[in-house]
């Protein structure tokens, strides 16, 4: 009981280091543990054997987890293989996803050259093949690249690549795309090289490796084939294979709208209701076997063979549907339970959650920090706590229709006392909360548990079913449309600090156990503080600037003490992914911002590419750019406005700029909009991708104008940042918005030589991350990579505080 919580804490420590220490001190941390666990089972004294015990485990659990880290990043991508091409010969190793224009595979390397060198790499990686236009080898043309084949997990492949170390976007309550791909043990991403001057690539044939993602693939194709909707097609793929990426956007965001997310991946209820078929179908097929072989009871009694063959089946199952978390949490928990069953022995149900969540962790250790971790087991240990009847109905047998209630009733409890409960974690985690949530449930969890699951899994041998099935899915996706319309259907609240978070989280379990209603009152206060947060805005008279890391684009937040500006809107990636979605929006939920005025500087995709998203989700707000055909929306030099002591000035375009039918005379670069910020005693300057003889023209026209912070206008390209702005703008930083290893070279070297010959600090978003400064703190400039630091993440722990970085 001591060493299971020991386990998880040491393991949750050793997650939050920002670099690894030398593999021998993780090691002696594993072997102090243990032998510390040894010693604490020969003490006497019960306190000082369990606080030994507790110890051993928080050694045993840092020491492991470390080697287990420090072992994988000694295999990282050598730097100097980043950027180049490399002929690869290996084997697909798991199902290719589709994504916008191509396909995206993890790849094992079996051989790889450069050139004729040979070249050691990580063994696995992950891969894009992308059809139609793909970038050139220099500058930004793109030429005509290789229609994707047909990929099949286990086939061997050779063909030649460009790598680059695994890296992503650091925003905060963003997506930490760089822990998602150390805990996948994927070491470098990369794409294949398919166009007209590269080798052509070569399928050399089935390895025999990987069957059963390739049966799964199999099965994937299939229902695709099988069924002629493909949203519906792609929620039964998800749930028979677990390809959670054959789902639409749209659909994941109706269905976190509506509470029902979990059931559209295997969860927990899935694989139950799965091993109790199983295992209800094992019995009753061993006992009509016993009428021909008596023997077979004697030797292998009924309970044992249905209840460990139903853990069995159920492996499987989560097997092939892609040994999700909450997969892995059922199946040892089955595990337990039925062995326990069967040996006669009766467990607390603490033991049995935190012996299945060690076992979880011992497999995964950084599973600790998905939020499906945590959602699954939240909900089964307040399942646990709240139950007192096991599951188990003692009452007398009663009427018919008393007896087909039961049921029903358990489950309105059940579902009640979940969704009360996840309320405050599901805030915590995804910053939103489904108000419908149990109604969407009380509908979806029979239909899906009982109905569409079992049609989807039967249909892998009638596939007829699959069309039933995927009309289930058709109507109840119309209840949850419906539900999801309620204006009221969502509830989006700011994002606490962790301590207010986990009171509440407290709070939220407190309400939903079995004590009396006064002690139970008291979540009601542990909730409040958590629900009534507002992030800290800046004082009257000063702003506050967060330069999005949205790769190659640009994407401003400007915060005064009430009121809120973006300026531009990020880039857009593929027909249904955008930076305003991926980005911008989450920080905006998380903040409580609402946005009361957008500018996009120019039409260019990297900078207008998110506008979409951002309209539909602040519709209100006041618009202006560069390229709106309705004058009202047009950015104007002259413009200005005052929030809060903070002045708005937009200095471009001229009125002489727009042609009589409103249309921009100049390159789209040309015509950027141009806003400066100006607080108490500091300003900032934004100018999107202004060429440098419209830089010197402001230059000249505002001789006066001073700017604290800069953005680097166009991605600190070497047609901007021109001497004669920086001379009159003379600004303290510079930052810079580009995308890691970006085609352009963004920033230019001679730009930055400009930089450090005029002593002005800049941080680029790669190295950077978001990166906010504040008019109240001139002199800082707080990096998000900084802030998050994880020894997963790309580059090493920063060396100085960013107040002092220096060029």
């Amino acid at each position: 009981m001591a060493v299971l919580p020991g386990w998880v804490l040491g393991v949750a420590l050793q997650l939050q280091q920002a670099a690894l220490w030398p593999v021998a001190a993780y090691a002696g941390l594993l072997c102090a543990g243990v032998g510390l666990l040894a010693i604490a089972r020969l003490r006497a004294g019960a306190r000082a054997a369990w606080t030994g015990c507790l110890l051993a485990g928080l050694l045993v659990g840092v020491g492991l987890t470390g080697v287990r880290a420090a072992h994988f990043a000694s295999q990282a991508l050598d730097p100097s293989l980043q950027g180049v091409d490399i002929a690869l010969t290996g084997r697909i190793a798991s199902l290719p996803q589709r994504v916008a224009q191509g396909q995206r595979f993890e790849f094992i390397v079996e051989s790889a050259r450069r050139g004729a060198q040979a070249v050691t790499l990580p063994e696995r990686i992950q891969l894009g093949w992308t059809s139609g236009f793909a970038p050139a080898d220099r500058g930004p043309q793109w030429e005509l690249a290789r229609q994707a084949p047909d990929l099949r997990a286990g086939d061997r492949w050779r063909f030649t690549v460009r790598l680059r170390s695994p890296h992503g976007l650091s925003n905060p309550h963003g997506v930490d795309r760089e822990r998602w791909l150390w805990e996948q043990g994927i070491q470098a991403t990369g794409h294949v090289r398919s166009g007209p001057r590269d080798p052509v690539p070569e399928r050399v044939g089935a390895s025999g490796h990987h069957r059963l993602d390739r049966l799964r693939q199999g099965v994937s194709e299939r229902i695709d084939a099988r069924v002629g909707e493909p949203r519906s097609a792609g929620v039964l793929s998800a749930l028979v294979v677990g390809e959670q990426s054959a789902i639409a956007r749209d659909d994941w965001d109706l269905f976190r709208t509506t509470g029902v997310a979990h059931l559209m991946s295997i969860s927990g209820l899935h694989v139950t209701m799965f091993a109790w078929l199983a295992t209800a179908v094992l019995a009753w097929g061993w006992r009509r076997l016993a009428r021909i072989w008596p023997q077979a009871l004697l030797a292998l009694p009924t309970p044992v063979l249905a209840g460990w063959g139903g853990v069995a089946l159920a492996a499987a199952y989560a097997l092939f549907s892609g040994w999700g978390v909450p997969a892995q949490r059922t199946v040892i928990m089955l595990a337990v339970v039925v062995g326990l069953r069967l040996g006669v022995r009766h467990w607390p149900w603490p033991v049995v959650w935190l012996l299945a969540m060690a076992a979880v962790l011992l497999l995964d250790p950084w599973a600790l920090l998905q939020p499906g971790f945590w959602l699954s087991f939240v909900a089964v240990g307040i399942l646990f706590a709240t139950d007192p009847g096991r599951h188990f109905d003692r009452s007398p047998a009663g009427p018919l229709h008393r007896r087909a209630w039961r049921p029903l009733g358990r489950l309105v409890r059940e579902q009640a006392v979940v969704t009360l409960a996840l309320a405050p974690l599901t805030l915590l985690l995804f910053g939103q909360f489904s108000v419908v949530g149990l109604l969407a449930n009380l509908v979806a969890i029979p239909l899906v548990t009982l109905l569409i699951t079992p049609l989807a899994m039967l249909g892998v041998l009638l596939p007829a079913l699959w069309e039933l099935a995927a009309g289930v899915v058709q109507g109840l996706s119309a209840v949850l449309q419906w539900l999801g319309q309620w204006s009221w259907a969502a509830v989006f609240r700011p994002a606490a600090p962790a301590p207010l978070a986990l009171a509440a989280v407290a709070g939220g379990a407190l309400l939903v156990l079995r004590l009396p209603w006064t002690v139970r009152s008291a979540g009601l206060l542990l909730l409040a503080p958590a629900l009534l947060w507002t992030p800290p805005r800046p004082a009257p008279g000063q702003f506050e600037l967060v330069a999005l890391d949205v790769g190659q684009g640009s994407a401003v937040l400007v915060r005064t003490a009430g009121h809120s500006l973006l300026f531009d809107a990020g880039p857009r990636w593929g027909p249904d992914s955008d930076a305003g979605e991926r980005v911008v929006l989450p920080l905006l939920r998380a903040l409580g911002e609402t946005l009361e005025t957008v500018v996009v500087s120019h039409r260019d995709s990297d900078h207008a590419g998110g506008a979409g998203s951002v309209r539909q989700a602040h519709p209100r707000a006041r618009w202006l750019s560069s390229f709106s055909p309705d004058a009202a929306e047009r950015c104007l030099a002259g413009q200005h406005w005052s929030w809060d002591g903070v002045t708005f000035e937009v200095l471009r375009p001229l009125p002489q700029d727009f042609g009589p039918d409103g249309q921009g005379l100049l390159g789209t670069n040309a015509m950027s909009c141009v806003l400066r910020i100006a607080g108490a005693q500091h300003s900032a300057w934004l100018g999107g991708d202004i060429d440098a003889a419209r830089e010197v023209q402001l230059a000249l026209a505002r001789p006066h104008d001073r700017a604290t912070v800069m953005l680097a206008p166009h991605h600190g390209s070497l047609s901007s940042s021109s001497p004669v702005l920086l001379n009159t703008l003379q600004p303290r930083w510079v930052l810079v918005q580009s995308g890691y290893r970006n085609r352009f070279g963004h920033p230019a070297p001679e730009v930055l030589g400009r930089y450090r010959e005029r002593g002005i600090r800049w941080v680029s978003s790669p190295d950077c991350g978001a990166a906010t400064w504040r008019s109240a703190e001139p002199e800082t400039l707080d990096c998000h990579r900084d802030q998050v630091r994880r020894y997963w993440h790309h580059g090493g722990p920063p060396a100085r505080p960013s107040s002092a970085r220096e060029p």
